[in-house]
């Protein structure tokens, strides 16, 4: 996180995968239980940089998975990242690299600086990217949980 965000307080987060539909609505569900754990509060949403699943339900898989650890997609439907959000957010991650170009390019010059990626505050991960899990097995929802419960923890405690 840059000098600037450090300074500012962080009251906002939004999660960027490519559908919405697997791992951004999984670290909004992960990240939304761990803030609440933690007593802090703040505006999780998460979002997609396609609009092909837009309001669609979470992937059943990764609702599977997470809801065995105890997480709730209550009411989660995927959307389409919009350019409102770089004004509304205080810190926009992505998921991989890819996604973290897209949003860079989308983003206002002013709002670049909360373009991240989420993996930078995994501090037990060498991984700088969460995988997709779409086309694996269930094991790959499972890492990608493992991934993210560990960047929601070092998010946190940053905050």
């Amino acid at each position: 996180m840059s000098d600037n965000n450090k300074n500012n307080k962080i009251d906002s987060v939004l999660f960027v995968c490519m559908g919405n539909i697997c791992r951004s609505p999984t670290a909004e569900a992960v990240f939304r239980a761990k803030a609440k754990a933690y007593g802090i509060e703040l505006d999780i949403d998460s979002a997609g940089t396609i609009g092909s699943h837009k309001g669609e339900a979470p992937d059943v898989r990764a609702r599977r998975a997470a809801e065995a650890r105890g997480y709730d997609f209550s009411g989660m439907r995927a959307r389409k990242v919009t350019i409102e959000d770089f004004d509304r957010f205080a810190l926009i991650l992505a998921m991989d690299n890819d996604n973290y170009h897209y949003l860079f390019d989308m983003a206002p010059s002013e709002h670049k600086h909360k373009v991240h990626l989420f993996l930078q505050f995994a501090e037990q991960s060498d991984d700088m990217e969460v995988p997709d899990p779409y086309y694996g097995g269930i094991r790959g929802f499972e890492l990608v949980l493992d991934l993210v419960e560990q960047a929601s923890e070092g998010l946190l405690s940053r905050l």
